[in-house]
C-alpha cells in the first residue's frame, strides 16, 4: 500500500513539479555544462574539468564581477534614495492619491522593456529632450554626454528598479498604525525622533525586500549596459550573453553563470539567516 499523504503534502506537489521542471533541472544542466560536460557542439569536449571556473575567477573576469557588484550596489542605493520618499508619501496620502501613484508606478510594465530603453536613449541622447531643453534655456551650449557612460546606466537601473523598491516599502508603511505616530508626538518626540523610532523600523522589512529585488536583478542585467552603458561599462551579464550567443562557449558561459548564482545564493542565505522581519517590530520603542 502507498503511504497516506497529508493534505498539505498533496498541495505542495504541483509547485514542486514546476520548480523541478523550470528551475532545478535547468540549473543542473547549466552546472553540468560548466564542468565541460556539454560536448563539442557547445564549445568543449566531453569530460570533467575545472578549467572554466579557473578562467571565470581569473584577473580580468574577476574584475568584471567586482565592477558588476559595484554597479549593483550603486544602483540599489540610488533607487532607495528615490523610492523611499515616494513610498513614504504614498503611505500617508489619501486613497485616491494612492491609486493614482500606484497606477503611474505600474504603467511602464504595460510597455515592452526594450521600447522603454529606446525611449530613455531618445530622451537622454545628444539631440534628446533633456539636451534640447537645457540648450534652449541657455544652461548649456553643447549637448551633454548622458548615455554610453555610467550616468546613463544608473538612470536606466533606477528607472527599471524603482517599482520593485517602492512597492515593498509602501506595503510595510501602509500597515503601520498611524496612532503610534500621534502618540509619539503627544509624548514629546519631534518629527525626526518619531521617524527614527517608529516609521523607519516599520519600513525595514519592505526596504530589505526592495534591496533584494533590486540588487540581484541588477547584478546580472545585460540589457541596460548594452543600451546605455557603452563599450567601457561591460557587466558580467554581457559577458555571459556573449559567451552563449557569439563565442558559442557554453561551458565557460555556464561557469560564469554558476559563479553568479552562487553569489546570489549567498545573499539570499544571509537574508534568511540574519534578517527576521518580525524582529523589526521590537525596534519600535520610545
Amino acid at each position: 500500500m502507498f503511504p497516506k499523504l497529508k493534505i498539505h503534502q498533496t498541495l505542495l506537489a504541483p509547485p514542486l513539479f514546476w520548480l523541478l521542471i523550470f528551475f532545478i533541472i535547468p540549473m543542473a544542466i547549466v552546472i553540468g555544462y560548466s564542468f565541460g560536460l556539454g560536448g563539442v557542439s557547445s564549445g568543449a569536449s566531453s569530460g570533467f574539468t575545472l578549467q572554466f571556473y579557473k578562467q571565470a575567477l581569473s584577473g580580468m573576469y574577476l574584475g568584471i564581477f567586482l565592477k558588476s557588484f559595484g554597479y549593483a550596489v550603486g544602483a540599489t542605493v540610488l533607487t532607495m534614495a528615490v523610492a523611499y520618499p515616494i513610498a513614504y508619501y504614498m503611505a500617508f496620502a489619501s486613497d485616491r492619491t494612492k491609486m493614482i501613484i500606484m497606477f503611474l508606478i505600474i504603467l511602464p510594465f504595460w510597455t515592452n522593456f526594450l521600447i522603454r530603453m529606446y525611449s530613455i536613449m531618445t530622451i537622454l541622447g545628444d539631440n534628446g529632450l533633456v539636451n534640447n531643453v537645457l540648450m534652449q534655456i541657455g544652461i548649456i551650449h553643447e549637448p551633454l554626454k548622458l548615455i554610453n557612460n555610467s550616468f546613463g546606466m544608473y538612470v536606466g537601473f533606477v528607472y527599471w528598479n524603482l517599482p520593485f523598491m517602492i512597492l515593498p516599502i509602501f506595503s510595510s508603511l501602509d500597515r503601520m498604525d498611524v496612532s503610534m505616530l500621534e502618540a509619539s508626538l503627544d509624548l514629546g518626540a519631534n518629527h525626526r525622533q518619531t521617524f527614527m523610532k517608529i516609521t523607519l523600523p516599520y519600513s525595514i522589512p519592505g526596504a530589505v525586500a526592495g534591496i533584494i529585488f533590486t540588487f540581484i536583478p541588477t547584478l546580472g542585467n545585460f540589457i541596460i549596459p548594452e543600451f546605455l552603458g557603452g563599450t567601457g561599462n561591460t557587466m558580467i551579464g554581457n559577458v555571459i550573453t556573449s559567451q552563449y550567443l557569439q563565442a558559442r562557449n557554453w561551458p565557460f558561459g555556464s561557469a560564469l553563470s554558476t559563479v553568479l548564482m552562487f553569489i546570489v545564493m549567498i545573499f539570499i542565505s544571509l537574508y534568511i539567516r540574519y534578517f527576521d522581519p518580525t524582529k523589526s517590530k521590537n525596534m519600535v520603542n520610545f
